[in-house]
């Protein structure tokens, strides 16, 4: 008897070590640049409780989301890029965006065909589905949760009184939001049986717009008067205090799960969804912050601690895509099979982290994509690609621009607008290439259109370089023919009288001009504004 009882007490501490709840902590609007423990930040804020899991994990520095908070958490919640789900935008939001297919394959459809004991639940922001009509409302278990409480929309009106829903039921809330939805991860957790194990999406709104002065006690910005005429003298003041706020309450979540003999065994991913907006950006240049696919915008913080990750404290280099949690959490269940349950018609993108978080290598993929794109279009949708040492960038309405983010990762020498090096040009085809290949569409890379053709002996020969509306040229010769182009290849001017076309109604991007006489000479100019 007392052997059998030992065999039944050794099976259930495997079993009980064995086990692996996971839990995803998303930050809203968020760029790694407030954290003292990133390279290349600015003012910082003290976030002690989300440093903490820097000792139990891994630093990813080359993590990239896409540029709003809806594309990326549908990339990550189906692992497929933005152009196979449509939500290439902000639901509801400037510009618009599709929803949200229910008949995506999801994180949680997957762990209930694997293993449907494991609780799923998600606490917090939605944002992937308007709440009307009322159908809507039950978008999360259409999308494979058990459990769904929080705000549907992207921006609360307050954080002191806004509508959560709960399994499709509305109701006011007052209590401040960030700590609500601590609160209510932990009632959920509570609600499990202490066996079973768990996926929770914990989702803050925070530190999102509306900028406000958080309840006392849960920063140290004391000095704040909280009015809004402060608020707008001092913006990045108050988005301190919010991010301060919300790391108080990850504390506390942390503190109730070690309560409740969760914590050793729960691996936490931390992330932020998309870069910081314009009013608190830490970069000179505004327009390259939230909503743009320059790095600003869409480099985020990622962190990944807890007992699957081998050799804990770790700083990792690697190329990382918001999609690449979705194979991640999946696997971190031991579902590693789960692309047999994937249609062919649904092509997933995602590459599984585990190689990383297993110390078996420190690196899952050469590139890295993301894009943006609205229902109304406007100039900053485009899409980006990156290896880790240069970036191509190719909006939508045609302009191209082409960083060595490696020694530039502000991103403000547009190699394009010069001579590029043998290096380059071979980087940039690479880069190119991978695009056309992963997006389709017109094939113009340099080994089809070759912008290395400009003599370098006249860098004067058109003027102004950047134009606004006429082109001229030092030269003038009627007996020429000069065609421009944009960066498609597509053909805006043929003929003798360039000089007299007015070109102000272009946008603005990089075009080349080709000038047909006894040699062909291709002169790359821009226009601006």
């Amino acid at each position: 008897m007392k052997v059998k009882l030992l065999i039944i007490a050794l099976l259930v501490a495997i079993c009980c070590q064995a086990q692996r709840n996971t839990i995803l902590i998303i930050a809203d609007d968020l760029s790694p640049d407030y954290f003292g423990f990133y390279e290349g930040h600015g003012d910082t804020v003290d976030v002690p409780h989300i440093r903490s899991l820097l000792a139990k994990g891994i630093r990813f520095r080359n993590f990239t989301s896409n540029p709003v908070c809806s594309s990326t958490r549908t990339s990550i919640l189906t692992g497929r890029y933005s152009f196979r789900t449509g939500v290439g935008g902000i639901v509801g939001g400037t510009g618009g965006s599709n929803q949200i297919d229910t008949a995506e394959i999801s994180i949680p459809k997957l762990l209930r065909i694997f293993n449907p004991s494991i609780a799923k639940a998600d606490i917090g922001k939605w944002h992937l589905k308007q709440p009307t009509p009322p159908i809507n409302l039950m978008s999360p278990q259409a999308l494979g949760y058990d459990f769904f409480q929080g705000p549907f929309i992207g921006q609360l009106p307050s954080y002191t009184n806004w509508t959560k829903y709960t399994n499709g039921v509305a109701s006011t809330v007052t209590n401040y939001a960030t700590s609500e939805n601590v609160n209510d991860a932990v009632a959920w957790l509570k609600s499990t049986n202490q066996t079973q194990p768990f996926f929770l999406w914990l989702a803050f709104n925070a530190p999102h717009e509306p900028l406000h002065l958080p309840p006392a006690g849960l920063h140290t910005y004391t000095n704040l008067p909280g009015t809004p005429a402060n608020i707008n003298a001092q913006p990045k003041e108050y988005f301190k205090a919010m991010i301060q706020a919300m790391d108080h309450e990850v504390g506390r979540f942390f503190d109730s799960l070690q309560v409740m003999n969760k914590l050793d065994s729960t691996d936490v991913i931390f992330i932020g969804d998309n870069g910081n907006t314009a009013r608190t950006a830490q970069i000179n240049d505004l327009t390259k912050a939230k909503g743009t696919v320059y790095e600003y915008g869409v480099h985020v913080p990622l962190i990944i601690a807890g007992p699957s990750v081998v050799s804990k404290g770790r700083v990792s280099n690697a190329l990382v895509n918001s999609v690449d949690l979705f194979a991640t959490i999946v696997e971190n269940f031991g579902f590693y099979n789960w692309q047999s349950q994937i249609p062919s018609n649904k092509p997933v993108d995602s590459k599984s982290l585990q190689p990383i978080i297993k110390n078996q290598t420190d690196s899952i993929r050469p590139w890295s994509f993301c894009e943006i794109f609205k229902l109304t279009t406007d100039s900053s949708d485009g899409k980006a690609m990156k290896n880790k040492d240069y970036k191509l960038i190719r909006f939508d309405y045609g302009a191209e621009e082409f960083y060595h983010i490696a020694t530039d990762s502000l991103e403000s020498n547009n190699l394009l607008l010069g001579n590029l090096t043998t290096q380059e040009k071979d980087q940039y085809n690479i880069l190119c290439n991978k695009m056309n290949t992963l997006v389709g569409g017109t094939n113009f890379c340099l080994s089809q259109v070759d912008v290395q053709t400009l003599p370098t002996a006249v860098p004067n020969l058109v003027y102004p370089n950047p134009f606004v509306d006429y082109i001229h040229f030092k030269n003038p010769n009627t007996q020429n023919l000069y065609k421009l182009s944009n960066c498609l290849g597509q053909t805006l001017y043929y003929g003798n009288h360039i000089e007299n076309e007015n070109f102000s109604l272009l946008p603005a991007g990089l075009y080349f001009l080709t000038i047909i006489n006894d040699e062909l000479q291709v002169v790359k100019v821009e226009k601006v504004y």
